[in-house]
């Protein structure tokens, strides 16, 4: 017996011709209406959303990996990203913040290591664009063309957002320009994922995949929800869990970016970890949720606004804190000088303080100060979450530093296996030693030991 297979295509093809054979003959599709009702379509909102993304391809050159390179849990979304002779090539997506004065937001990591970035719009214009400034802590950046006729696309607030909305990812998936896919919000304030140092994730099942990164997701009115970056899953496939920068969060950035070309970020001066529910117990606490203060600088603003270690902030300026993660990003996203109003339980009852958000302050030393096997590196003395640490805050390129493999953010934890706290504590332990220097660092997360001889 002979058996004929029939491609998908064309099997659903039939089946989509018997549907229409009681329909009038000379119908030749779908009809636009069924018993005097209209189909639904999302096209006259798409129509209107998808001029304001954009494709945006760059070219750039690189010593190294990217920092967003090789992460074994989450594929970022490049596209076809190359790396030959330290060149390197990324496709991703953007969206237009301001039609008059030529701003698009992406993601930083679409844009990271680029020396030559072009935009093409929906109606196929091309135009060189310049970096305004970039926030690799929440992995947002701003650039601008020189361009007329741009559409800009309208702000939701994502404050009320809420999960089970629908929602459309807008991009330029593996290359293939002004791609739209449907799904929903599965959840919202997704944080503590190690995707970026502050977050406050959007959850989406719409299919996003890779050029997606930087793109659109927006809700059925077409407002702008949410800036695509991430997905969860093997081998960067789309498996339906996907993440969006919350467009509140991405705002406020941008405008700070725009402003400053960089995010200026306040500082409160707590140490801080998770409410367990063995410390809930020990605090006399009910709820589960909150952030456990373990330490407060002396004279930072959380010392000046009279909180202690113990108290439990549950709500910043009126919005609910999970964990420690929650509490960092929320502060991390206040800028310098703003009053914020925090709940907190202390010795099971509810006080609210208020604390004046301040600069970090930053020790620095330059290079002449810390030998010439640092030679090219400059040190700061910080406060990351209330512990005293050293970050490298820049690396001059083709430094005795630099080939050392030493990079900009790397935080020090000791020097010759002693630990450090601050930049004078390295200073010492490098005049012990004029052999070697043994360093141990941090860097995306990941430790490891550095040898420079």
């Amino acid at each position: 017996m002979q058996t004929h297979v029939f491609p998908l295509s064309r099997f659903l093809l039939l089946q989509l011709a018997f549907l229409l054979l009681p329909l009038h003959s000379a119908v030749a599709g779908l009809p636009f209406a069924v018993n005097g009702q209209q189909l639904p379509t999302l096209a006259p909102m798409l129509e209107n959303a998808t001029p304001a993304v954009v494709h945006i391809a760059t070219q750039g050159r690189t010593g190294g990996s990217s920092r967003h390179a090789e992460d074994p849990l989450f594929e970022y979304f490049f596209g076809e990203r190359r790396q030959s002779h330290r060149r390197t090539r990324g496709l991703g997506s953007g969206v237009v913040l301001d039609a008059a004065k030529g701003y698009i937001v992406t993601n930083g990591h679409v844009v990271e290591d680029a020396d030559n970035i072009k935009v093409t719009l929906k109606d196929g214009r091309s135009f060189e664009a310049t970096v305004v400034g970039t926030d690799p802590d929440a992995d947002v950046a701003v650039i601008k063309v020189d361009a007329t006729g741009l559409t800009a696309i309208p702000f939701a607030d994502s404050s009320h957002l809420r999960v089970g909305d629908f929602v459309i990812a807008i991009g330029n998936p593996f290359g293939l320009t002004q791609t739209a896919t449907s799904g929903i919000i599965s959840a919202l304030g997704r944080s503590g994922l190690g995707i970026e140092s502050y977050e406050d994730f959007i959850q989406t099942d719409a299919s996003i995949n890779p050029g997606n990164s930087g793109g659109a997701l927006v809700n059925l009115k077409g407002e702008l929800v949410g800036i695509n970056t991430a997905i969860l899953g093997p081998n960067g496939g789309n498996i339906g869990i996907g993440f969006a920068i919350p467009i509140n969060m991405v705002k406020g950035i941008s405008e700070q970016l725009i402003e400053f070309g960089e995010v200026r970020r306040g500082y409160l001066g707590v140490g801080i970890q998770d409410l367990t529910p063995e410390l809930a117990r020990a605090f006399n606490i009910r709820g589960k949720r909150g952030a456990v203060v373990a330490q407060v600088e002396h004279g930072s603003a959380a010392d000046v606004a009279g909180i202690e270690p113990g108290d439990v902030v549950t709500s910043v300026n009126g919005i609910s804190i999970d964990d420690a993660s929650a509490l960092r990003t929320r502060i991390g996203l206040l800028r310098i000088g703003t009053k914020v109003k925090m709940e907190v339980i202390r010795k099971g009852k509810t006080h609210v303080v208020t604390a004046n958000i301040e600069a970090p302050v930053m020790q620095k030393v330059t290079r002449q100060g810390l030998g010439k096997r640092l030679d090219g590196a400059m040190l700061e003395s910080v406060t990351i979450d209330g512990t005293a640490a050293v970050i490298i805050a820049s690396v001059e390129p083709g430094s005795t530093a630099d080939r050392a493999g030493l990079s900009e953010g790397d935080i020090i934890l000791s020097v010759n296996r002693q630990r450090v706290s601050d930049v004078d504590d390295v200073v010492n332990a490098i005049k012990l030693s004029d052999k070697r220097l043994l360093l141990n660092v941090v860097r995306d997360g990941r430790g490891l030991f550095l040898l420079l001889q």
